[in-house]
């Protein structure tokens, strides 16, 4: 036990990273995500027009940021942006020591794949998941089809798929913790790489690398058109980095924030009036229209429903095609989900 114990402070050789350091990296990148969410959704919220496409497609364009960032790392430094902003690298497998900075293409490859393409499908289905249950919660049941009921039986199955996969990323923890394992993530196990910590022969080598620019004044069209396109890459990636880098704490902050333990806290301090309708709704309605009409079919409403998100009235079989289909309110263009829809109960019916 007293090995196990010394092997949480000091690792062997000095270049096996602690399991403090490995889990406060993986933490790093858990935090951007969502703060960044957030940043884009208090855009669109204040110009839908402008910012609602940003908002729609925001797992995509996060996914694009994130290979062109963790490729720029990978390539240069041999490890993640968050690895490499806790010092540390990645090697290949094996009980030797680590060697020069740098990845087999192969390694390279798989290790792009895994930090990237593994958090993108997880937050999609996570999302596609919540949405089935807000619209089983907030619709009429129908006739199920063979494969919507096997889509649900996939849904039921996916919190023990997950609760299998947290118990293995704590065994494997724990392994590592007592020196059995060589990784701490079986993602790193999966990319066949594990970490180390970075030395005074690596920062040199990856000042080399930066210095190495290389302008190729001959060559082929194509050859010159790809190093400018590599160049322009690498200076996006560099840029991001460095806005990352110097905004990461204020992310973690915003994450924290609006996290969910913080909300009564939050609510308290920015409970503000609601604000007034747009302009254009203050003005004279037009000859024939009526305030007891829908919106969407410009007749009698039935059934109807407000939209929490914007205060307008419905009826509930318009606005619940149509946030379904659009997810955003039809008037104000505000985001909006089908759990957004209130019933209304007034004495005539």
């Amino acid at each position: 036990m007293a090995e196990a114990g010394a092997h949480l402070t000091s690792a062997a050789g000095k270049e096996q990273p602690s399991i403090f350091e490995l889990l406060a990296q993986e933490s790093l990148m858990e935090a951007v995500r969502p703060a960044l969410r957030h940043a884009v959704k208090v855009l669109a919220e204040s110009n839908p027009s402008r910012f609602g496409f940003p908002w729609r497609r925001f797992d995509e364009l996060y996914l694009l940021l994130d290979l062109l960032l963790q490729n720029h790392f990978l390539s240069h430094c041999s490890a993640s942006f968050s690895e490499n902003f806790y010092g540390l690298k990645r090697v290949s497998g094996g009980r030797g020591p680590p060697g020069r900075l740098g990845l087999p293409g192969k390694s390279h490859w798989r290790s792009l794949l895994l930090l990237c393409l593994v958090p993108y499908l997880r937050a999609k289905l996570e999302a596609k998941l919540a949405r089935q249950r807000d619209e089983e919660d907030f619709s009429i049941r129908l006739a199920q089809s063979r494969s919507q009921r096997l889509y649900r039986a996939a849904v039921a199955a996916y919190p023990y798929v997950s609760s299998a996969w947290q118990a293995w990323l704590f065994g494997q923890q724990l392994l590592f913790v007592f020196g059995v394992a060589r990784t701490h993530n079986p993602l790193l196990w999966l990319a066949r790489v594990r970490l180390a910590r970075l030395n005074v022969q690596d920062i040199r080598d990856m000042e080399l690398k930066s210095s190495e620019t290389g302008n190729p004044a001959e060559g082929s069209l194509v050859r010159r058109a790809w190093w400018l396109m590599s160049q322009a890459a690498r200076g996006a990636a560099v840029s991001l980095s460095t806005s990352l880098s110097l905004g990461v704490f204020f992310l973690q902050f915003l994450e924290w924030w609006y996290s969910s333990d913080n909300q009564s806290t939050v609510k308290a301090l920015t409970s503000l009036p609601a604000p007034p309708p747009p302009v254009h709704l203050q003005q004279e309605p037009p000859p024939g229209a009526d305030g007891r009409n829908c919106p969407l079919c410009r007749r009698l409403r039935t059934n109807a429903t407000v939209l929490s998100t914007s205060g307008f009235v419905f009826c509930y079989r318009c606005i619940y095609v149509y946030v379904k289909a659009n997810r955003r309110c039809p008037v104000s263009g505000y985001p909006t989900e089908p759990q957004h829809l209130i019933k209304i109960y007034s004495p005539e019916s």
